[in-house]
């Protein structure tokens, strides 16, 4: 996990702000406290890295409401809902919304020590990805739409004979796009342009 990671901790209760954050930097950890999700929302800004521990209820907006509000705003941090007063479909609600983990107060230190653990690496292997998305989204920019057109078919098991024929092109002229287009996406084999333009289409889904 990076250095730069912080975990941030909404809850109304100042005495379990205060005991999460000794217990978080007890382990080396950085932690922001935050007493209310409007709170939060007014001193976070998207894209740092870390996660997010929330309370579920509390004056304003609840943490469920908060997990929803980054949800519709496309804001992805790795969020563990606590709460004292949990119940199935409040569990469901908040999985659903994508937490990556529900725990009961009161809760085991070490457990909830190892959630946390495995929220950050979980925003580690996000911003990865989104490098990744970002680097293939420029490499896709510059192709031509004749070379999506070639690239897609290609992509697909199409032989080059095919796609001459699809296109009403020459099969030379085929070998032309498909060679300007695994320069362009600085592909080294077809199982690396295959696998590029899968995760094109699942960040694009």
């Amino acid at each position: 996990m990076s250095n730069e990671s912080t975990v941030f901790v909404v809850d109304d209760d100042l005495a379990m702000r205060n005991s999460l954050k000794w217990l978080i930097e007890s382990v080396g950890m950085k932690v922001e406290t935050y007493g209310s999700a409007d709170e939060f929302i007014r001193n976070y800004y998207p894209g740092r890295a870390g996660c997010l521990l929330l309370d579920v209820r509390m004056p304003g907006m609840s943490g469920l409401e908060l997990q929803e509000h980054f949800v519709d705003h496309q804001i992805r941090i790795p969020i563990i809902i606590i709460t004292g007063h949990g119940d199935v479909p409040m569990a469901v609600r908040a999985m659903k919304s994508g937490a990556v983990d529900f725990i009961e107060k009161p809760f085991n230190d070490e457990l909830l020590l190892e959630s946390i653990r495995n929220a950050l690496l979980q925003d580690v292997d996000q911003r990865m990805l989104q490098s990744e998305r970002a680097e293939i989204a420029t490499r896709l920019a510059q192709l031509t739409p004749r070379e999506h057109e070639v690239m897609e078919m290609v992509t697909s098991g199409k032989a080059n004979k095919e796609i001459a024929s699809a296109l009403g092109v020459s099969a030379k002229t085929v070998e032309a796009h498909r060679a300007r287009v695994m320069e362009k996406m600085e592909a080294e084999s077809l199982a690396e342009l295959v696998k590029m333009v899968i995760a094109a289409n699942v960040y694009n889904d």
